[in-house]
């Protein structure tokens, strides 16, 4: 995914996928212990600069990696459950294989091959750990395990040449000039053949590995229902948000945030004459109205995509006014894959290739248009695209001189969430919605999610709120459509913490930005302060 050559690696890799049973998470673990012991026998106090921060940084990552990972659930503390309606190979592997994966030499042809077997070894590794966490307690609420058997058999259920693992391979192969056509039949075949004989029967495989549990599930959302779940959401909070907040706290400053938020989008709304109702129901009008929707059919979501494109060139366009380094790598804006939109969320980021072979992407959901009214897209983009995670990210991997965990492999989610929702704020205060009082409502509503985002993780995993508390209190803070927000809530129900990453983030780069405003007075430059953050 990274683009990395094999000497940045360690070693081949082209024709592998990870190990994801029990032995290859504690071998994994016990590499970041082994980092951690090594980087005692350095004497911090002793480096300058740069370095000090490199030290803390790998030491941080490395920490909340193994202190999470002491929990011998799914994927620890971060992600305790092995296959969900959001989680597990499933929702990863095919996609990978048929836009990451890159085929253009006969190598790499058949490296694919053999990934593809060993697609079937991973999700058999995952089937086993299912029964493993079900027998130690570790079952996933029951709506969790039915949305996975659901998208499961969706995929089960097609043809093997009409999946993605062999159109994918199909469509590119004729780009691999090293190969001539006589032989591109057989490569076919064989590509089909391990779908049809090791890989669907390893979807069925998993399908009823979750079966068996099922009828032990309960409706019960929260991890706080779970063996040793008060110690896994407080390890989950800590690595999220790397602050030491509890969840007492967090759900404080997210009532707060709600009401505020709120406050300020009942003024916009009343100032267009939009008066009856609660603000959330009025919100709700406008997600109805026929200005506001695209077309839910494939012109439609063209439609749409084109309009988000051309969107990003805008801002794009006004990168200089804030920041002095300006992002290389080029974006773009994909569909998620139908096979798994039902459980997907709204929108989420794929970093460039480090060797420059895959642009940024960042997939947005389209299975129902009217989940994505027009008032609430351009912050999505700022979101997610420009100058949101895209341009942080590839700031961060152009960045010169940082050592390559920090330029590539470290990912702080309060940091690249935060950011996120701050590039949302600094698009608002470059006046982006100075004529578009509905846009400004986007904002400001996709703020309050964030916020709402604060209560319901704390209240379903801290405070036993169920799944339909969380549901309504999410509408009723938000005015998002019913079905995005169950897609919402379902998430945040099997990865505990991580929706509280991105508002926390959010104000802490406001209190820094304060901080700095306060300390340079006139000298303060948006452009510096940017640069600082994103450059390190």
């Amino acid at each position: 995914s990274l683009g990395v050559t094999e000497e940045q690696a360690g070693g081949r890799f082209i024709d592998r996928l990870g190990d994801v049973s029990r032995e290859g998470f504690r071998r994994n673990r016990a590499i970041a212990e082994r980092a951690i012991q090594a980087l005692g026998t350095i004497d911090r106090n002793r480096l300058e600069g740069q370095d000090v921060v490199t030290y803390d940084v790998v030491l941080a990552s490395m920490q909340s990696a193994v202190d999470a990972a002491r929990f011998e659930f799914g994927g620890g503390a971060q992600s305790p459950y092995v296959v969900t309606q959001l989680g597990g190979a499933y929702t990863q592997q095919p996609d990978f294989l048929a836009s990451r994966h890159p085929l253009t030499t006969r190598d790499q042809t058949e490296a694919y091959l053999t990934r593809l077997s060993a697609y079937a070894r991973v999700l058999d590794q995952e089937s086993a750990m299912i029964a493993e966490d079900a027998g130690n307690g570790m079952i996933p609420p029951d709506f969790c395990i039915d949305g996975a058997v659901t998208q499961l058999r969706g995929f089960a259920q097609t043809a093997p040449a009409q999946t993605v693992l062999v159109t994918s391979f199909a469509r590119r192969l004729p780009e691999v000039s090293e190969i001539p056509e006589s032989e591109r039949a057989a490569l076919l075949t064989r590509a089909e053949t391990i779908v049809r004989d090791e890989v669907l029967p390893a979807y069925q495989r998993q399908i009823e590995a979750l079966g068996a549990i099922r009828p032990r599930a309960t409706h019960d959302a929260g991890i706080m229902h779970r063996p040793q779940g008060a110690e896994m959401y407080a390890a989950a909070l800590r690595a999220y948000t790397t602050t030491t907040m509890t969840a007492d706290e967090i759900h404080d400053m997210g009532v707060e945030l709600v009401n505020s938020l709120n406050a300020q989008m009942d003024t916009i709304l009343r100032g267009e004459g939009m008066t009856q109702g609660s603000v959330a129901e009025r919100v709700q009008s406008l997600n109805t109205r026929p200005d506001q929707l695209y077309p839910n059919t494939d012109p439609g979501r063209e439609r749409l995509l084109a309009d988000l494109n051309a969107q990003v060139a805008a801002m794009r366009a006004r990168m200089p006014e804030m920041f002095g380094r300006l992002a290389q790598a080029p974006l773009e804006i994909v569909r998620v894959p139908a096979y798994i939109e039902a459980g997907a969320p709204g929108g989420y980021y794929q970093p460039p290739a480090l060797d420059g072979s895959r642009p940024g992407a960042y997939y947005i959901n389209l299975r129902d248009t009217a989940e994505t009214p027009r008032y609430s897209l351009p912050t999505l983009n700022y979101h997610e695209g420009v100058p949101g995670h895209h341009w942080q990210i590839a700031i961060q991997q152009e960045s010169e001189g940082l050592p390559f965990f920090r330029s590539a492999l470290s990912f702080f989610g309060a940091f690249i969430e935060g950011w996120g929702l701050y590039a949302e704020q600094l698009a608002d205060e470059m006046g982006v919605y100075e004529n578009d009082p509905f846009g400004r409502i986007g904002y400001l509503q996709s703020a309050a999610f964030r916020a709402s985002r604060l209560v319901v993780d704390t209240g379903i995993h801290a405070k036993g709120w169920t799944r339909e508390q969380a549901i309504q209190s999410m509408t009723e803070a938000t005015g998002n459509p019913e079905g995005a927000t169950v897609t919402e809530i379902e998430r945040y129900c099997v990865i505990p913490g991580q929706a509280c990453s991105y508002m926390v983030g959010r104000e802490a780069i406001n209190r820094m930005r304060t901080s700095a405003q306060g300390a340079l007075g006139a000298a303060f430059d948006f452009r510096g302060f940017h640069d600082t953050l994103l450059t390190n």
